[in-house]
């Protein structure tokens, strides 16, 4: 797998995000049966960084925590199948990774949303690349069902890898 990090405001946290972006991405991956090696892209931005970009692709003038954007057009929430029709499109010509998507996160957000719920900076970052990771594997939650699915699936993620709601930064 290979996760590319880019940290366009040159923040800094109390832990790698490239470390802790891969092993949830990793574990997000091997929990939904991804049998691809893949390539996932994140940016670290701010509030109006990411206002910028949910308003130029989500047509949203506003900041949020998290945007996702998968490469994939999943039938069904995990249905790896889908990017074998679309091979041109969802495999890295180099590689031969699958080109899962893109994921934006917002710093700002990062640290309010960690001090809100508290717990730690790492977990709440965790927190919303397992979340993101579940939409580029094609969940959603606009159902209160489907919602309640990535819930659990976002708790078993973080459990098996240890990252609690602990304060530790």
């Amino acid at each position: 797998m290979t996760v590319f990090v880019e940290n366009e405001i040159h923040t800094e946290f109390p832990f790698d995000p490239l470390e802790v972006a891969s092993q949830v991405a990793e574990a997000v991956l091997d929990a939904e049966d991804c049998p691809y090696e893949t390539e996932i892209n994140v940016l670290i931005t701010d509030d109006e960084g990411i206002r910028v970009y949910n308003r130029e692709y989500r047509n949203m003038d506003k900041a949020t925590d998290v945007l996702s954007f998968p490469n994939i057009s999943f039938e069904r929430p995990a249905d790896f199948s889908a990017a074998e029709r679309s091979e041109a499109d969802c495999f890295q010509p180099d590689s031969g990774e699958l080109i899962l998507g893109d994921i934006i996160l917002s710093c700002d957000r990062v640290r309010e949303q960690a001090e809100a719920y508290g717990h730690s900076q790492k977990r709440e970052f965790a927190f919303l690349v397992a979340h993101s990771m579940l939409h580029l594997c094609g969940y959603d939650h606009m159902e209160p069902q489907e919602a309640a699915v990535m819930e659990e699936k976002q708790e078993s993620i973080l459990d098996g890898l240890q990252i609690t709601r602990e304060i530790t930064d």
